[in-house]
């Protein structure tokens, strides 16, 4: 059995309680995870579809079939071309795997367009559609071997892109030389897409967890967030770090919120272990900040899960109750942001092991002055 068709199997046990007949992905993670295949997610659809009982089927535009027909599950694949469209397809499709309108199909409440759930309701098997991203989770953040190797060389990718970036950052110039140099350094040193565009914040700018580089220059004095990664076989990794520029010191108030960011990290990669939950690390990160009276700049979760997407569970969020397990993997990256001053964030990407949790990420989190 090979690793695809084991993923299917399994996918399948998770399904059955959740009384679904059927599952469907389209290109994106979940495609590549349970069939191999790497498809662009385009104006041409291509669904593939897991029945509990039968053959999976894919519909792939002609241009497609020899990918498809490479993928180990042997796929019944229905094709169109540009000329026909897709509507026939689909029809024949849906009608191999005996769907209908009381059939329960699973599909990616986060990712299946309009564009699919159309073709397949204008059929006339039309069934129902359902959220099941919470079954594919269950597998995808629960990662083996070969997934945490390849997150760790995609970790590897974004330190070195970082070291090899720190003799840019100085007074003078702008975020958005910063995030072309580290978008450079990032693929010199072998990353393939990237899992976000490098996020540059500086000064005042900083305040805004999710700034785009813009023109501002660095000056001395000033603290500018880093927040980038790599990928390595369709694996990514999540960094943050928040450097001063030389020159002057830093306000004693973005200080103390360094330290207690910096406190807040330690804490929450030191509570994360087998058995506590999302919610455990949230709050020991929160605790911190909270009693440095903080509190209010920490506007989002403590952390989010990560894998073949940047953004997937487990989060580490106040409610997120599911005890933690080895392999599952995070990031913790608690921060503070003060409107007209500037921001702090020290992110890490963590795995749970049979006895703890241990970083990925090996980078210095001590305040480093630059330039």
């Amino acid at each position: 059995m090979s690793m695809y068709q084991h993923r299917i199997s399994k996918l399948l046990q998770y399904a059955q309680p959740n009384q679904l007949d059927c599952l469907a992905v389209i290109p994106g993670p979940n495609m590549v995870y349970f069939t191999g295949l790497d498809f662009h997610l385009s104006e041409r659809p291509v669904v593939a579809f897991f029945p509990i009982k039968g053959q999976p089927v894919l519909i792939v535009p002609s241009l497609e079939v020899a990918k498809g027909a490479s993928s180990p599950l042997n796929f019944e694949i229905f094709s169109y071309t540009d000329e026909t469209g897709p509507s026939a397809a689909f029809t024949r499709a849906l009608g191999a795997l005996d769907l209908s309108a009381t059939t329960r199909l699973g599909v990616e409440g986060r990712r299946m367009r309009f564009l699919e759930l159309d073709y397949m309701g204008k059929t006339i098997y039309a069934p129902q559609t359902n959220n099941a991203d919470a079954v594919f989770a269950e597998l995808r953040m629960r990662k083996d071997a070969s997934d945490l190797a390849a997150v760790r060389q995609a970790v590897q990718i974004a330190e070195d892109a970082w070291h090899a970036t720190l003799p840019a950052i100085k007074a003078g110039v702008t975020e958005q030389s910063i995030a072309a140099e580290i978008t450079l350094q990032l693929l010199r040193h072998g990353s393939g897409e990237f899992p976000f565009p490098p996020i540059v914040a500086a000064g005042k700018n900083g305040a805004n967890p999710h700034a785009n580089a813009g023109d501002y220059a660095l000056q001395p004095g000033d603290l500018v967030t880093i927040d980038w990664g790599a990928s390595a076989n369709h694996y990514f990794s999540d960094i943050t770090r928040t450097v001063a520029i030389a020159g002057l010191d830093i306000s004693p108030r973005l200080e103390r919120a360094y330290e207690a960011v910096l406190s807040a990290n330690v804490q929450g990669r030191a509570t994360a272990k087998p058995g506590a939950t999302g919610q455990d690390v949230d709050r020991a990160a929160r605790n911190i900040i909270a009693n440095a009276g903080l509190d209010q700049y920490f506007i989002h979760r403590t952390g989010h899960g990560l894998g073949m997407e940047t953004h997937e569970e487990p989060d580490m969020k106040e409610g997120s109750l599911l005890a933690l397990e080895p392999g599952m993997l995070f990031t913790v990256e608690p921060g503070v942001y003060i409107p007209d001053l500037g921001g702090i964030r020290i992110e890490d990407d963590v795995v749970i092991t049979e006895t703890g949790a241990e970083s990925l990420t090996t980078l210095s989190r001590d305040l480093l002055y630059l330039g």
